[in-house]
């Protein structure tokens, strides 16, 4: 190989390593803001809003996943209490509520940051509909930070279900958010969820994209 396709050879390669450093190959992920809300078994449907009872549609989320236009009463410790909180559906196994540090602090309850449904030794909660309550001895949980991907968004962004990433958002709080946990599936749509704490604390909002630090 001569000195001349060595060289050749050489800029080629730094050039790919610069566009791959650039920002329009940076890999950009859209942002969803995830306000409180509840999970329900059907047993917990019945009892919070009559035998028989059958959750209903409000709007189309992703995954599967929809907004109900049911809402419960969550209450905490002392009897502290928080109203209007949307349930999303379909059922689960196992019923959980999902809230915010700033609502923990309101309820009086310990709730631990927890990826969806890692609800072993979370806080106690109870939910409260027009007929019957709930208590759930533990199910109460601040969800971890994460990103849904397709099996394609994943590749592109060559990370692994379970993988936990770092992001950025691009605004004048520059905010970095570590411990990103990445969640794979057929169903899922490109999208990373926070809650409104952290929102509100990095100044984004729903819609907005924030990168992925590779």
């Amino acid at each position: 190989m001569n000195n001349q396709t060595v060289e050749t050879i050489t800029k080629m390669v730094l050039a790919a390593l610069e566009q791959k450093k650039s920002p329009e190959h940076e890999f950009m992920v859209p942002l969803g803001v995830s306000a409180r809300h509840v999970h329900l078994t059907q047993e917990h449907v019945e009892t919070l809003f009559g035998t028989g009872y059958q959750l209903t549609k409000k709007k189309e989320l992703m995954g599967g996943q929809y907004a109900c236009n049911e809402i419960v009463t969550i209450v905490g410790l002392k009897l502290r209490a928080l109203e209007g909180v949307r349930v999303l559906g379909p059922v689960r196994k196992q019923s959980q509520v999902e809230i915010s540090a700033t609502d923990a602090v309101k309820l009086g309850v310990k709730a631990p940051i927890r990826e969806s449904g890692d609800l072993s030794g979370s806080a106690p909660i109870v939910i409260v509909g027009p007929r019957g309550a709930v208590h759930l001895e533990e199910g109460c949980i601040i969800a971890q930070r994460h990103i849904h991907m397709a099996p394609k968004d994943a590749l592109a962004a060559g990370v692994q279900d379970q993988d936990e990433v770092s992001v950025k958002a691009e605004n004048e709080r520059g905010t970095v958010f570590n411990h990103v946990k990445i969640r794979v599936d057929d169903s899922f749509t490109l999208e990373m969820h926070i809650d409104t704490d952290e929102a509100n604390a990095a100044n984004i909002i729903t819609g907005q994209t924030v990168t992925l630090i590779r």
